[in-house]
């Protein structure tokens, strides 16, 4: 079915990066408040922590492994206190290697709190971004940045609003296939190497690599450039893997479904995924057959299944008649029309 690579993940990211990210990908505006080195400051899960214990001076569970929010509660706390008792409250803070701390909603720290972090070499950020909807944007992409990948060989289209992966032997047709997909309208995700991400429990993101992105190698051909032939219509940059369609050459003494009663799995990172194993013969309209596979898809997804409607009528007749081996019209008159 195709080679797959191991799993993987990133082990850290950098402050620096994950600041560059919030203003230009994330989109929410931060900005450093000190000078420090913030590449040197490294990050190494997606849970994020807000110290209100630690500042009371509770340590025993304090995670500072993790970036470290600061709100309007934790922010008011500290300034009501006295000068002495609010530098040793945040002194709580700097003693451990947190990689650093972030000052939601616009929230500001004296001058000397800040000159304390900057000693200790521990960044301050600040947004004005509410703590609640900060929190769900850093974690949601702290999650991403974290998240298990894995590259497969295929070529991953949007047909019809559903992700097809597209997989089989080199030299199978899978480039083929996916670049008539889109002359017949649809979008390319990517061609050969498919970058799949595990987002949620059961969500399979899939990309292309930053290499070759939109390119496609058809043999005998070359390298064709899908944006540019095709225009901005025909690509996605990004799409949830919902099938796995394996084209393989057909083997006689193998068993291939005709009713679709037993569903088949592919797995990729631990989560099965619907397979179609398609074999390809000469003159199989293999194009066609994807759009029916996405269509179908959809259809089962509004709660229609074809295999189970056949199986119910064919049941119904059994019942009735005691043989399904009368097979009449679909009919009973033809009325006055010949057509």
């Amino acid at each position: 079915m195709g080679r797959q690579a191991k799993i993987f993940k990133k082990e850290s990211i950098t402050i620096a990066f994950i600041l560059e990210q919030l203003n230009s990908t994330v989109g929410v505006p931060t900005k450093a408040l000190n000078s420090v080195d913030l590449t040197s400051r490294l990050v190494t899960e997606s849970s994020l922590n807000r110290p209100g214990l630690a500042l009371t001076g509770y340590l025993a569970l304090f995670t500072y492994q993790r970036i470290q929010l600061l709100g309007n509660t934790e922010c008011r706390y500290l300034a009501h206190l006295e000068d002495e008792a609010k530098e040793k409250a945040f002194n709580n803070l700097l003693k451990f290697p947190i990689p650093c701390i972030i000052l939601t909603e616009g929230n500001v720290l004296d001058d000397r709190l800040i000159e304390l972090a900057t000693n200790a070499g521990i960044p301050l950020l600040v947004t004005a971004t509410p703590t609640v909807e900060f929190m769900v944007a850093l974690r949601e992409f702290l999650g991403d940045q974290f998240a298990q990948q894995q590259s497969l060989h295929g070529s991953l289209i949007d047909v019809y609003g559903i992700g097809l992966l597209i997989i089989g032997p080199a030299g199978i047709g899978k480039s083929e296939v996916a670049l008539d997909l889109v002359e017949r309208g649809h979008r390319l995700v990517a061609d050969d190497v498919v970058m799949a991400t595990r987002k949620e429990e059961q969500v399979i993101m899939g990309a292309g690599t930053d290499i070759v992105q939109h390119f496609m190698e058809i043999r005998g051909l070359g390298l064709v450039d899908v944006r540019a032939m095709f225009g901005v219509r025909a690509i996605r940059f990004q799409k949830r893997i919902e099938i796995v369609v394996n084209l393989h050459v057909w083997n006689p003494d193998e068993e291939y479904t005709r009713l679709g009663m037993a569903e088949e799995t592919y797995d990729i990172l631990g989560i099965p995924m619907p397979l179609v194993k398609l074999p390809i013969t000469p003159g199989k309209n293999v194009t066609v057959l994807c759009e029916v596979i996405a269509m179908n898809h959809l259809l089962r997804h509004y709660g229609y299944d074809p295999s189970v409607v056949f199986a119910e009528r064919l049941a119904e007749r059994i019942r009735k008649k005691g043989s399904a081996s009368s097979v009449g019209r679909g009919i009973e008159y033809f009325e006055h029309d010949y057509e």
